[in-house]
């Protein structure tokens, strides 16, 4: 841990990088990071035939041998010549004398095919002299003549029938592949055809990967306090390689500047290109713009880009290599990294642009953004009546499942201060975006992953979106999805779920879940209490901090009955799952809160039984002959489906 001066010392330095970064429109950073590379492809490199898969052929090739190398059979029959099977009829057939050979595959005719005779050959085989067709076994009979063998053929043959020439798919000296293609299996076997062996390809760009702060650590290892595994490394080889690069993973650098710098020279001396992820931004921690700053020119060209996410981009030229430093945050990180590092990467390895796809969709909620900067919002997309339907993903730049699960993303523009609801959006498609077989929004739980892992052995592609009760039970009124998690108690019934119907909803029974009051293990505040008990103490105990859920959902709702009108700290609080209410307790940031047992039990926690919820789904009565949704409805009553729910603490329906 740094002491206080060396602490003061950064958080000074940081500040003078105020006056450093200097925030650009998207399209001008662009352009003034592509004005400084040499983006042509990468020198060629000549590799085996097989590992040309997926490469960037770097110059013509032509054949070496002709494709087939000899006149063959292309059925099963007898080759002969196609004069002597004139005015062949059933009635009439022509005799043929059997040449005492059989040319199978591989073997080298010795005998000529004289008039009158034929020989017996396989598909195949090599075309004998004299021959000029090839007849189908199916239109001749055999039998014993006074000669020998002989073969009776009921119909006429042409010249060339059934006979593939040499040279009639491939020639020799003929160009397979000129430059610029990409390697597939299909060009792979056409250059065996042609009896290459090896291919002359772009070389593939190496793409140094370094990932720089004091709170990574690798995965495998363990987790420290206030420590997070390093995802960005794994996702940048792996969409680096996606991309035709080589990645060249470096490993984690601590923010220490003398450390960095000897690592990026490293970098730079055997790769084409850089790329870090963390320490962009102004926090205490940034030494990466200083180090480029001084390892050569041109040097840094941009330095904060008017994007959301991905403001603090760092984009710099070493002598002509590229270096790019990305922010931290995975979201920001991926999304900068395919908008900024992935056109490079794929200009050097002489592959196209990416194709990019767009589709419309309508927005299903309103989504505020930022004044002054574009921002992108992750979608995922479902099927509606009328059309698409654009889900924001609700994540921030911290997410590393936002680009996952996204099906693609929309701009809302700089001047915008937000996309209303029911707005068209154009939704720029991420990969080969399908909407999904069945779409399930609303509450999360742990039960529902059991029914959806029946389906998808099924080859059933499901989403679900965690929105919260209310929010799913809005989404099915409105007919955006298939079926919509709920468990909203209804304070003046007493009854789940039910009272919430709306014409042209059904509910269907899920199962039963005990919500209770989670507490740290051995605290004496909370030991030999009921449920209720515990809530009315804790909330008059201005000592104990809750974690609270978020409006909406039915665990809050629950709870809110309970306080009756009561604000206890750290009611602002309001995280969106069970799970975060349990990590939070379970790690001292917060004293009390309100979870399902499973979620309980998973992180070790006291647990105090409040009530038996219902989980169950509002199904549109509208989808409810979808092939899928019969599919759902028929795996939650499978025995193999209540004995899973039954091991994770869940109960069926009374």
């Amino acid at each position: 841990m740094p002491d206080t001066t060396d602490l003061l010392d950064r958080i000074r330095r940081a500040a003078r990088q105020e006056q450093f970064l200097h925030v650009l429109p998207a399209g001008e950073a662009t352009a003034r990071f592509r004005a400084a590379l040499d983006l042509r492809p990468l020198p060629a490199e000549t590799v085996p035939l097989a590992a040309s898969l997926g490469r960037v052929v770097a110059e013509g090739m032509a054949a070496l041998a002709d494709a087939p190398p000899f006149d063959r059979a292309s059925v099963d029959g007898f080759a002969l010549r196609a004069a002597d099977t004139a005015g062949a009829t059933e009635a009439a057939p022509r005799r043929f004398r059997l040449n005492a050979e059989l040319l199978a595959c591989g073997t080298a005719p010795a005998i000529e095919v004289a008039p009158g005779t034929a020989t017996a050959i396989a598909t195949g085989g090599v075309i004998p002299r004299g021959a000029d067709a090839v007849v189908m076994i199916e239109h001749t009979r055999c039998e014993e003549g006074e000669a020998g063998p002989e073969m009776l053929l009921a119909r006429p043959a042409a010249p060339g029938q059934s006979i593939a020439f040499a040279g009639s798919d491939i020639a020799r000296g003929e160009t397979l592949l000129r430059a610029g293609t990409l390697v597939t299996s299909r060009e792979i076997g056409m250059l065996a055809a042609a009896g290459l062996d090896a291919v002359p390809v772009v070389r593939r760009p190496r793409v140094a990967v370094l990932s720089t702060g004091d709170e990574l650590v690798p995965p495998g290892s363990a987790l420290p306090q206030g420590g997070i595994y390093d995802s960005n490394a794994a996702i940048l080889c792996a969409a680096i390689a996606e991309h035709g690069g080589e990645p060249v993973p470096m490993g984690i650098f601590r923010d220490e500047e003398a450390a960095l710098e000897e690592a990026v020279r490293a970098a730079l001396a055997q790769a084409d290109l850089v790329v870090m992820s963390g320490g962009t931004s102004k926090g205490a921690g940034d030494v990466s713009h200083r180090i480029l700053s001084r390892l050569g020119p041109p040097g840094i060209l941009v330095h904060g880009v008017a994007l959301k996410p991905g403001k603090p981009l760092c984009l710099a030229v070493v002598e002509a290599r590229p270096v790019v430093v990305l922010p931290g945050f995975p979201t920001s990180a991926v999304f900068t990294f395919q908008e900024f590092v992935v056109p490079v990467i794929r200009a050097l390895a002489g592959l196209p642009a990416r194709e990019e796809a767009e589709v419309a969709a309508r927005l299903a909620v309103r989504t505020p953004s930022e004044l002054g900067r574009t921002e992108y919002v992750m979608v995922s997309l479902s099927e509606a009546e009328g059309g698409l339907r654009a889900f924001p993903l609700g994540k921030g730049s911290g997410s590393v499942t936002a680009f996952s699960q996204a099906d693609g993303f929309f701009a809302i523009p700089a001047l915008d201060a937000g996309a209303e609801a029911g707005a068209s959006v154009q939704v720029r498609l991420i990969g080969a975006a399908h909407p999904p077989d069945l779409t399930i929004i609303g509450s999360h739980d742990l039960g529902l992953d059991a029914v959806l892992e029946v389906l998808a052995a099924e080859g059933i592609r499901a989403r679900t979106l965690a929105v919260g009760s209310l929010g799913g039970l809005a989404a099915a009124k409105r007919g955006e999805c298939d079926l919509a998690g709920a468990h909203l108690l209804d304070p003046k019934t007493g009854t789940y779920n039910a009272p919430f119907l709306a014409p042209g909803l059904r509910l269907v029974p899920g199962w039963r879940r005990m919500q209770g009051v989670v507490h740290r293990r051995g605290d004496p505040r909370f030991e030999g209490l009921t449920g209720e008990e515990a809530v009315r103490r804790a909330a008059a105990d201005p000592a104990l901090l809750l974690v609270n859920r978020n409006a909406g959902s039915g665990t809050r709702i629950l709870l809110d009955g309970l306080l009756q009108g009561a604000r206890p700290p750290g009611h602002a609080n309001q995280p969106k799952s069970h799970n975060a209410v349990a990590a939070a307790v379970a790690q001292g940031r917060a004293d009390w809160g309100v979870a399902i047992a499973t979620v309980a039990a998973a992180y070790d926690l006291g647990f105090l039984p409040l009530a038996e919820e219902h989980y169950d789904f509002f199904l549109p009565e509208a989808r409810a002959e979808r092939p899928a949704v019969r599919a759902f409805l028929a795996a939650i009553a499978m025995p193999a489906v209540q004995a899973r729910l039954a091991a994770l603490g869940f109960s069926p329906p009374s």
